[in-house]
């Protein structure tokens, strides 16, 4: 798959876990109730299982795991706003671009 049709593919991705698979129960969920880390883990697992299935990579399908955790949980914290949040989304894929176009990961 070329850089061009990955990236495509890594942007589409993310905006169908990040916006339909997310669903109102798991957008409000992940920031208040007795569940609260459960599923903003199980939301950003959600990601990274498809920057996996986009990649093949589990390598960055972890790191996507964890990374979307961490964004997540600043903008639940009030750290950064919406704009932010995804500008932060958006530049992990890109870094996941950049270390496959390096063959840094397969």
């Amino acid at each position: 798959m070329d850089i061009l049709a990955l990236a495509l593919m890594l942007l589409a991705a993310h905006w169908v876990a990040d916006y339909p698979l997310q669903g109102d129960f798991l957008a409000s969920a992940k920031q208040n109730g007795p569940l609260r880390v459960y599923h903003l883990i199980a939301h950003a697992g959600i990601q990274g299982a498809a920057v996996f299935l986009v990649t093949g990579s589990v390598v960055l399908g972890a790191a996507e795991w964890a990374l979307h955790t961490i964004i997540d949980e600043a903008k639940t914290r009030g750290a950064t706003t919406f704009a932010q949040d995804q500008a932060l989304h958006i530049a992990c894929k890109a870094l996941w671009l950049a270390l496959i176009t390096a063959g840094f990961v397969g």
